[in-house]
């Protein structure tokens, strides 16, 4: 079996730089560059400062995993201009089969332990942004009312590109764009709202126990979570600023 090729390290200085409305991560003075060869800027200095600490953080050899805040920045910057659109339209589009939309019909314990959970989350949707969600028991499809899904594009639409490729990244991990929405809202803890998209694999495994390839998968989502709502909440301060702007 072949083996990936490995990537020597072979700069010594990570600097930040302003460039144009960005901040650009520096390697021995030249651009770092995402895997589509474009130059890695962040949209605000905490996220670039936090990208370079990844980069300065390498040893040897560059291990990729251990940059999860530089391969989000990379995704969303190849991505180009179309991504914002496409993002926001996954984003709708998972909402439409929302994981907290879908209720267990039996057995009791679970439909009690899903409306314990989940019920929250989707009544803060409604608080948050005054988007009312349909809820259904099976798997019978359910459409979700027309002033719901206005209401959230709107607010998407109002989002920095960047944040939205956020939120699209955890609604992906997470099924739900509820949970999504929560997250870049901070209105749970991170793990929190992972462990709620968890909730029905968490009810199989104390009642069948639990299987080691499933954790470990769940292990590297989770981790992967953590990293969107670090970005996330690395992506806040571009926002804050701009709603500064705004009110100057």
């Amino acid at each position: 079996m072949s083996h990936p090729v490995r990537i020597k390290r072979i700069y010594k200085d990570v600097a930040v730089k302003p460039l144009g409305e960005g901040y650009g991560v520096m390697l021995d003075g030249r651009q770092a560059r995402t895997p589509g060869r474009t130059a890695l800027i962040a949209p605000n200095e905490n996220l670039a400062a936090a990208v370079a600490a990844e980069w300065r953080a390498q040893g040897e050899f560059i291990e990729r995993q251990t940059m999860p805040l530089t391969a989000l920045l990379s995704a969303a910057i190849d991505a180009g201009d179309t991504g914002a659109a496409e993002w926001c339209a996954e984003i709708l589009s998972f909402l439409g089969s929302d994981l907290l939309c879908y209720r267990a019909e039996t057995p009791a314990a679970l439909v009690e332990r899903q409306r314990q959970v989940w019920d929250p989350y989707t009544d803060w949707l409604d608080r948050e942004f005054d988007a009312m969600l349909a809820l259904a028991s099976g798997v019978v499809a359910v459409a979700q009312p027309d002033t719901a899904v206005c209401q959230i594009r709107r607010v998407l639409e109002g989002s920095a590109a960047f944040m939205l490729f956020g939120i699209y990244t955890a609604t992906k991990i997470s099924g739900s764009a509820v949970l999504a929405l929560a997250l870049w809202k901070a209105a749970w803890p991170v793990n929190d709202i992972f462990a709620a998209s968890r909730l029905d694999e968490h009810f199989q495994e104390q009642r069948w126990g639990a299987d080691a390839e499933a954790k470990a998968r769940e292990q590297q989502l989770q981790k992967d979570f953590t990293a969107v709502a670090e970005f996330m909440r690395l992506m806040g301060g571009a926002q804050a600023t701009s709603q500064a702007l705004r009110r100057d």
